[in-house]
């Protein structure tokens, strides 16, 4: 794991990569239920729930810059940490969103919400898995 990104540097990134610069491979694993990442989630992320990670940690191959993202920041950690020491992803960048998605709606904005009418209340997920 290389530390973490605030969502002011991860927005920019993404910024950057609407304005035609070159794609640096980004990946944004959201590691909350599928629920509730179809309630809200960050702009061009993929839900990936922590307890499926180490059995398509595979899919995150060939990415150079992998972010990670949980509810408060403390559980994408743990998931950066498990992601970084896989050997098809050792040379990315692995990083954590520094406060998750809620420090994300905080600094950033409102989340988008999936097309799927069936998502509703769920549980965000662990606030940490171990």
């Amino acid at each position: 794991m290389d530390g973490e990104i605030d969502p002011e540097e991860l927005s920019a990134l993404l910024d950057a990569r609407d304005d035609g610069s070159p794609d640096e491979s980004l990946r944004i694993v959201d590691i909350r239920d599928e629920r509730a990442f179809d309630r809200g989630h960050l702009p061009e992320s993929e839900c990936i729930p922590f307890p499926e990670l180490t059995s398509r940690v595979a899919e995150l191959e060939g990415s150079d810059r992998i972010v990670t993202v949980c509810p408060h920041g403390v559980a994408s950690q743990q998931a950066a940490q498990l992601i970084g020491s896989y050997e098809g992803t050792q040379a990315a960048r692995v990083e954590s969103l520094r406060g998750g998605v809620e420090a994300w709606e905080r600094e950033i904005g409102d989340l988008p919400a999936s097309d799927d009418p069936d998502a509703g209340d769920a549980d965000e997920g662990p606030e940490s898995p171990f």
